[in-house]
């Protein structure tokens, strides 16, 4: 079996929004863009992956198309740590991290799909199986800065039966409102992507440590300052986790000897795919460390999360960013009933894109 193309499709999906909009940069975010490739094969059998898109889906998609694409033609695709092994070496002085490797990772999800297609099976079987058909989701609340806009939120995810709210705050009053608005024993995280120094984020943690917070997420600007988040975990007297803009898993390592993390948060759209996600959980359970993987996407790439999730031993959440939209080319397999989230059953990912809704929603004719 050969490559024989690989195709790129950008997808922009409009939100439902409900009240005040979530806050990008300042700006109201009312859609969301999600970038997906597509890998074909001289035997008819088609694999999806997604590389990591949003805002910075033009870089991702150019390294796909002009780089990496080009190079997996002709490949085998069954010979997945071969073919992963040779894409990295080659392109590694386009750096280790950034698009390249988001678009190394959308390949791998794709390969991993046809991995299951081929077998007839489902990613998690592949993956070593899994005794239960859903996982734990938690709603993981866009930014809002305001508590006005957050706290109608946070009630309607729990009414809608989440049991973990995760909110994207920086502010100390937000997050205060936040706690009263989930109310005691609800698991609280929160997010903050990088704002402080390590003296600010220590200062933080003293102000929320009252909270009883599951954890603080990315508290530390520059997100690769291991021995920064080491100090806030040692001080802050809060959980740490971090990771989604780890690159490999030999950073993850690096991390974990740091002991700066308390959670790992790989993403299969940014740290390598399938391949690379499950070493990284292999390597954190040698170091006692959690996982639970950022998979704020709503294709290849969550439904790659939660295979892969699936496949351990034990019962690992999943993000599920808490928005809905008009329509997505994946339906109903990205969304959680009752707090959870059901594994896809058909082979590979479990589901193809609807290519009706791919056309709908194209972002270019």
């Amino acid at each position: 079996m050969k490559i024989t193309a690989v195709n790129t499709f950008v997808v922009r999906m409009p939100l439902v929004i409900a009240g005040d909009a979530p806050m990008v940069g300042g700006q109201a975010r009312t859609e969301i863009e999600m970038l997906l490739v597509r890998v074909d094969t001289d035997e008819g059998v088609t694999g999806w992956g997604e590389g990591f898109g949003h805002r910075v889906w033009p870089a991702t998609r150019t390294a796909l198309e002009t780089m990496v694409g080009p190079l997996c033609i002709g490949r085998d695709p069954t010979a997945i740590h071969a073919l992963m092994n040779d894409l990295t070496r080659t392109l590694h002085g386009a750096g280790r991290s950034g698009p390249v490797l988001y678009a190394l990772s959308a390949i791998d999800i794709a390969l991993w799909d046809i991995a299951g297609k081929l077998a007839g099976l489902p990613l998690y079987r592949l993956l070593g199986g899994s005794p239960r058909p859903d996982l734990p989701a938690y709603a993981s609340l866009l930014r809002y800065g305001k508590a006005a806009a957050l706290e109608p939120r946070i009630a309607e995810a729990l009414a809608r039966g989440y049991k973990l709210i995760k909110i994207h705050e920086t502010d100390a009053a937000v997050i205060r409102a936040a706690r009263r608005a989930a109310g005691d024993g609800v698991p609280l995280m929160v997010d903050c992507n990088c704002p402080w120094t390590v003296d600010e984020a220590l200062a933080m943690c003293g102000t929320l440590r009252d909270l009883d917070l599951e954890w603080i997420e990315e508290p530390v600007w520059p997100p690769e300052d291991h021995a920064g988040l080491a100090r806030v975990r040692a001080g802050g007297g809060i959980a740490v986790a971090a990771g989604e803009n780890v690159g490999s898993v030999f950073e993850f390592k690096r991390m974990f000897e740091s002991q700066a993390i308390t959670v790992a948060q790989p993403s299969a759209t940014k740290v390598g795919g399938v391949t690379e996600l499950a070493k990284v959980f292999d390597v954190a359970e040698a170091f006692g460390v959690r996982v639970v993987p950022h998979s704020a996407y709503f294709g290849p790439g969550l439904l790659a999360s939660m295979h892969v999730c699936a496949a351990r031993a034990r019962e690992v959440w999943v993000e599920r960013f808490y928005c809905d939209f008009e329509a997505t080319p994946f339906g109903g397999a990205i969304n959680p009933r009752g707090g959870r989230i059901a594994i896809p059953q058909g082979p590979g990912l479990g589901v193809d894109p609807d290519p009706a809704m791919l056309k709908r929603l194209a972002l270019e004719a």
